[in-house]
């Protein structure tokens, strides 16, 4: 397991408190560069910009602010803004016309919402996705009462938001606590929506639509409502040998594989617990590999930190350790220097006119750390001689010495001798070739 030591971050200011999944990166204002999006406990939703330490905007929430998204929830082309608060207020803000209008705004109308809905309340997660393959997002909400609910947003054409509401589709309920929403293809490539469940745990909700039984909630309508969730609740036990059943799990789905690969084949998904397991899956039943670590893990991302395509699993535990792991099942840690209370990693455009991996953590020192220098140029171990086969360079300067490229045991002596010999070279192309080398 090899340490990382990432040095380039930005330092945001932040003096309220959150809840860990009241915090995500996404282009917010739909100007193709993403924005930190964060909502705290007292109603206040905050978007950042760039590495500017304030807030490029606030807008006030009614109630607790648990969960925020962004994406195309109303299926307008162009992403909103998602705040939903533990009292079940839904607020939607549109940004895209407030380009040129940043920090806070003085005039109460301008930090109102952009429509409000009232939903069942308790909501701790939630999820902008299409959960059933039809083209069109869903919003899925998971609450504390081990509840999942699915809305989609209903309005008649061409016309504005404040003609529009959600619309509830489904109600599932859960067996064991939801600490995470993700959607992954499944076998036919089609939408799956999951959900975690405790002991390294999950279950595959089906987007069966259309039978309001399910919406029922008194006499025996809530009797068939509970036998129908039960039928479309499909539970998956990842392990036999989880020793607590009751550990807290989450859950990332849809990992990319990288180019080339066919999506006829089940996703990736990565699930990971409160003790310290961390699990690579493909399909319902095929575990690519297992790492158990020593650190309390409550926050899992994906990331591509190489730029070749293919995500790795992005893990964080509460005292700031963080675990970067390959498809190969590589390891690579970094530690920041504090506790965090929220993690989270994406695309940011931190620096410059474009997006790049960052890693996002929120302290307990009322600072938001953007670790926006993180790219690698590969995961795995390597050494000098395999990083330097098939350079172009290094092989006109082997040519210059009369070393041949293909003798193994030629190259490897040069390079033991460029590095640890203190003799003097014995001529001058000798040693323009070693120094290069030795750069």
């Amino acid at each position: 397991m090899r340490s990382l030591s990432y040095v380039q971050r930005a330092v945001l200011e932040f003096s309220g408190s959150l809840f860990p999944h009241a915090l995500c990166l996404g282009d917010a204002d739909n100007d193709s560069l993403n924005e930190l999006v964060l909502g705290d406990t007292s109603g206040r939703l905050h978007v950042y910009k760039n590495d500017h330490s304030k807030p490029w905007l606030s807008r006030s929430c009614s109630g607790m602010l648990t969960c925020v998204g962004v994406g195309d929830v109303c299926n307008k082309g162009k992403n909103f803004v998602v705040a939903v608060s533990a009292e079940g207020w839904f607020h939607l803000f549109d940004l895209s016309s407030k380009l040129d209008v940043p920090g806070d705004l003085t005039l109460g109308e301008e930090q109102k919402a952009t429509y409000t809905q009232h939903l069942p309340a308790n909501t701790k997660l939630v999820l902008i996705s299409d959960i059933d393959g039809d083209g069109r997002c869903e919003l899925v909400l998971g609450y504390t009462d081990r509840v999942v609910r699915a809305f989609r947003w209903e309005s008649p054409p061409e016309s504005d938001l404040a003609c529009g509401q959600l619309v509830p589709l489904k109600k599932w309920l859960l067996e064991g606590q939801v600490d995470s929403l993700s959607v992954n293809p499944g076998a036919d490539g089609t939408p799956e929506l999951m959900v975690s469940q405790p002991g390294c745990g999950y279950a595959i909700l089906r987007c069966t639509w259309g039978d309001e039984s399910i919406l029922g909630s008194e006499g025996s309508g809530a009797a068939e409502a509970r036998e129908t969730s039960a039928r479309d609740v499909i539970l998956h036990q990842t392990s036999g040998r989880i020793h607590n059943k009751n550990v807290s799990t989450h859950l990332m789905g849809n990992i990319k594989q990288g180019p080339g690969v066919g999506n006829r084949e089940p996703g990736l998904f990565a699930l990971c617990t409160l003790d310290g397991t961390l699990k690579l899956m493909q399909g319902s039943d095929r575990l690519l590999w297992s790492v158990q670590v020593d650190h309390q893990l409550f926050a899992l991302e994906k990331l591509d930190v190489t730029g070749n395509g293919q995500e790795e699993v992005v893990a964080c535990a509460w005292d700031g350790q963080t675990y970067i792991i390959d498809h190969n099942r590589t390891v690579l840690r970094f530690q920041v220097d504090e506790n965090v209370s929220a993690f989270c990693a994406g695309l940011y455009a931190c620096r410059g006119n474009q997006n790049s991996p960052c890693l996002v953590y929120v302290g307990f020192s009322q600072k938001i750390y953007v670790y926006w220098s993180i790219t690698l140029e590969r995961i795995e171990s390597s050494n000098l001689l395999r990083v330097l086969d098939g350079n172009e360079e290094f092989a006109s300067l082997l040519s210059k010495l009369n070393i041949d490229v293909n003798d193994a045991s030629a190259v490897r002596d040069l390079i033991h001798q460029t590095f640890y010999s203190t003799g003097n070279h014995k001529d001058s192309s000798e040693k323009e070739a070693t120094e290069t080398i030795g750069l």
